[in-house]
């Protein structure tokens, strides 16, 4: 159960993280950077820090999922070539 809300919240993290990406790459607006007052403040730096480390919970628990190591429930965990 712990597994499922873990990657449930790095999901969000990282849609959030690609949204800010998105912004930045269209109209060159930080969402990030606009909400905690500029890049370089601590708030700043921890939400970059906190996606990020999603972005590596994301990556690591695909792989795990794709080895059949995975012992969550979510539907990604399951193996696609049935």
């Amino acid at each position: 159960m712990k597994c499922k809300y873990i990657n449930m919240i790095a999901y969000l993290l990282v849609v959030i993280g690609a949204l800010n990406w998105g912004l930045w790459g269209f109209f060159q607006f930080d969402l990030v950077a606009f909400i905690s007052g500029g890049n370089y403040t601590w708030l700043a730096r921890t939400i970059y820090s906190i996606v990020g480390l999603a972005g590596l919970w994301g990556v690591f628990h695909i792989r795990k999922c794709c080895c059949k190591k995975c012992s969550c429930s979510s539907g990604s965990c399951k193996d696609s070539r049935k």
